[in-house]
């Protein structure tokens, strides 16, 4: 969803420059001794590290669970085909957002910019000279003037910055997985419901304290070419159906690039994990409960990062009684 949000908010509040096409690294393949080292102990205590499609079964209730992206790309073609049959023949799909409440959300955020913008400070205020001159220099790689974006709230740059020069945001806005499944499920007359409020998102975000999102922007203030192997990096383990790996990857190469300290940038990475995923995936947990009590099949669609993990959504269902069964992705 935070690839989704970020998309929209550009295209409401930002110029729109004309990007180009990323080719970054994947850096899975660069990982030290000590960081793969690192990176095996983390899988191997993580369940259901794998895998962008389960079916989970209780009684006679079947539940797709479909980890997404949310943003385009040509890789997605085949999945879709395969996932299609799947979604026409749902009771119902789940979204994280769905088209509607997209809509609501652009609305919102071109009528209320107090949403986006600071009331009692500005960026060049909160930073050193030094910091405010790299900052200005990130804008300006991706088309926004540093004049405008002086009194954004450093959670939302946190977001902007998590996006590198190089991505076509025009693709990013036409939507990932969870926009074209929702658009087979339109056309074949399957209901669709989000599994969360759309201000759930700003409200993780907003509610941190100003010294966090301080960090949380600043962390995300690295080297384009470094970006966009990140980026690369996190593309190629969805693509490889490794989740766990490519979120390990993340907060292990967030260790070697941050250019805050250490400590901070892991505390950062844990607050996230904390709020845009353990959080939620506990709240989706009875909205997915209810949902397979009123419907035989369902789908829920979401970001692949929910799957994996004790306190990821797979985990929850298994633990509520459900059979889970990796299928085709």
């Amino acid at each position: 969803m935070i690839a989704r949000v970020v998309s929209i908010m550009c295209f409401l509040c930002l110029a729109q420059p004309a990007l180009a096409v990323c080719s970054g690294t994947d850096l899975r393949t660069t990982l030290s001794a000590d960081e793969q080292a690192q990176l095996d102990k983390v899988l191997d205590d993580t369940v259901f590290a794998e895998g962008n499609h389960w079916k989970a079964t209780r009684g006679d209730s079947t539940l797709h669970l479909i980890g997404t992206m949310h943003l385009d790309d040509p890789r997605l073609a085949a999945p879709v085909s395969r996932l299609r049959e799947t979604v026409e023949a749902a009771d119902l799909l789940l979204l994280e957002m769905t088209a509607e409440d997209e809509k609501a959300l652009q609305q919102s955020l071109s009528t209320d910019p107090s949403l986006l913008i600071m009331p009692d400070a500005t960026l060049p205020e909160l930073l050193s000279e030094d910091e405010w001159d790299q900052m200005s220099e990130a804008f300006r790689a991706r088309g926004v003037p540093p004049a405008m974006a002086a009194r954004f709230q450093p959670w939302y740059v946190s977001l902007l910055l998590a996006v590198p020069p190089c991505a076509n945001l025009q693709d990013m806005s036409s939507g990932g997985l969870d926009a074209k499944l929702e658009a087979i499920a339109r056309t074949a007359d399957v209901p669709r419901a989000a599994l969360e409020d759309v201000n759930t998102v700003f409200a993780a975000f907003a509610g941190q304290p100003r010294k966090t999102q301080l960090d949380m922007m600043l962390s995300s203030l690295v080297d384009p070419a470094v970006s966009e192997d990140l980026f690369a990096t996190l593309l190629a383990s969805y693509f490889d159906e490794a989740t766990a790996e490519g979120w390990a990857v993340s907060e292990i190469l967030a260790q070697r690039y941050s250019p805050i300290d250490p400590d901070a940038a892991a505390d950062v990475f844990a607050t996230i994990e904390q709020e845009m995923l353990v959080d939620r995936n506990r709240a989706w947990l009875p909205v997915l409960l209810d949902a397979t009590r009123a419907n035989e099949r369902v789908v829920a669609a979401f970001g692949a990062a929910h799957l994996p993990g004790a306190d990821g959504v797979l985990a929850l269902l298994q633990a509520e009684g459900f059979t889970l069964e990796r299928l085709a992705f």
